[in-house]
């Protein structure tokens, strides 16, 4: 009988050691390697494959051949559909993170509702709550008349075994993965090895029934999934449930979906009776906006399929210290620093005595770089103590060497800026045919040097 072989498995990232080590080699973390029989069960080594069955022969087949859509169960919650890419997908493993209290539970709580008032057969497991919580959500959400079935389970085998008794349900929701511990692991529930086995056995389910399988993870402090990696890799699609405490609405951000756009987004607002749909949220993060105030500038941003308009603030003060301060909310702050240095190298705008503050209002991230020209002149505005236009728009990419560069999308950004009432945009020279309207009367600087004279110009003309 061939001799188990023994490893060691980092049960902060999932990393795979010959020996034990006081730290690991891959992420750095101290005391987290555990020890791991490969004898068989997860991670079994060759020895196991011996009884394995011979392979059959599967058909190959063309590249060109009919395409058919992957079957959809709609929730009926605009915003959810949007950023699963038109409903959950039948035989599909979706994973859902965010924050604690970010209101994962209660979006699926309402989804849940939803899809059981269609006649969906919908079950929903809980590992952390008992039944009596979830009942309490559901009549304070006002759905507790759904016909959604609950139950409290952390076992794997056991939680397969209910959901397999009668009719195949249509969704089942499992909150959380963490929670989950399978007999085919000896290891304690939250680690590596019980998170992958029992991500496993869940997705062997839902391939196996045609079940979509919503699977809940928790965060670590750096805003992502906890556990290993290799669970994002295994399920079709992972959203990211995002928000700021100190603000109502809540972002769900699509990072992977194998049936659907990446990089979408659906928009809600959390108030007393759950999460509402927010339809226009670019109308939200405009809505306390201060039109006279220096130092503000519309980005017209892309999300997904979505335009999102955003206000981009800066504030510009004489700074004390000799090392200036560079704080940023909601944008890359190495990008910030690119766009200092671009201004003071090829604009003679000068920085280096004055601390610089940027913050993108309501909370809202942004990732793309169009937002560039946006920062460059919510900068100069604040730095000069004049306003920028009420009624424009900024977008565009800015380089190294001081050009404006174009990026992508831009009819569908100036659409949503003219759906929203304003009239001019600051933009960079587009191949695209982009029509009249807004782009009829928009300034296309080809250096960043052309916008700071403009904004100069608008000062020296008051």
């Amino acid at each position: 009988m061939a001799k188990s072989r023994i490893q060691f498995i980092c049960q902060n990232c999932g990393t795979v050691h010959t020996r034990w080590a006081g730290k690991c080699d891959s992420c750095g973390a101290w005391n987290t390697l555990v020890e791991e029989g490969t004898a068989g069960g997860i991670g079994s080594g060759p020895q196991a494959l011996k009884s394995a069955r011979k392979g059959r022969v599967v058909a190959l087949t063309s590249l060109d051949g009919e395409i058919e859509d992957a079957p959809r169960i709609a929730s009926g919650i605009a915003e959810l559909d949007r950023a699963t890419g038109g409903g959950f997908v039948r035989g599909s493993a979706l994973l859902v993170g965010g924050d604690p209290g970010i209101g994962k539970s209660t979006l699926l709580t309402q989804a849940a509702a939803a899809l059981a008032g269609k006649g969906n057969r919908v079950i929903y497991v809980s590992g952390e709550e008992a039944v009596a919580q979830i009942r309490l959500r559901a009549q304070r959400l006002g759905v507790a008349a759904s016909a959604v079935e609950l139950a409290a389970e952390t076992n794997v085998e056991d939680i397969l075994a209910t959901i397999g008794e009668g009719r195949r349900p249509d969704l089942v929701i499992l909150d959380s993965i963490q929670t989950l511990w399978t007999d085919l692991a000896d290891s304690a529930p939250g680690t590596v090895t019980q998170v992958r086995a029992a991500a496993q056995a869940m997705i062997r389910y839902a391939k196996s029934t045609g079940c979509a399988v919503v699977l809940v993870g928790h965060v670590t402090k750096d805003g992502q999934i906890a556990g290993p990696r290799v669970v994002e890799h295994m399920v079709d699609a992972v959203l990211y449930f995002e928000g700021e405490g100190g603000h109502h609405y809540r972002i769900l951000r699509t990072v992977k979906n194998r049936f659907g756009p990446t990089d979408e987004i659906g928009v809600f607002a959390m108030g007393d009776r759950g999460l509402a749909e927010v339809a226009n949220p670019s109308a939200l993060f405009l809505s306390e906006r201060s039109e006279k105030a220096p130092g503000a500038a519309v980005f017209a941003g892309i999300e997904g399929t979505r335009p999102v308009l955003v206000e981009i603030q800066a504030l510009v003060a004489p700074s004390p210290l000799g090392t200036p301060r560079r704080a940023v909310v909601g944008w890359d702050s190495a990008r910030l620093s690119m766009v200092l240095a671009v201004l003071e190298a090829h604009c003679g705008v000068r920085f280096s005595q004055h601390d610089v503050y940027l913050n993108v209002a309501g909370g809202y991230r942004i990732s793309e770089p169009a937002a560039d020209l946006a920062v460059a002149a919510a900068l100069v505005s604040s730095l000069t103590g004049l306003a920028l236009p009420a009624d424009c728009v900024y977008f565009g990419e800015i380089s190294l060497s001081g050009a404006v560069r174009a990026v992508a999308h831009a009819q569908q950004r100036l659409k949503e800026a003219e759906k929203l009432g304003f009239g001019k945009a600051v933009m960079p020279a587009s191949s695209e045919d982009l029509g009249g309207g807004i782009a009829a009367g928009s300034f296309q600087p080809e250096t960043l040097a052309d916008l700071v004279a403009r904004i100069a110009a608008g000062r020296k003309r008051d």
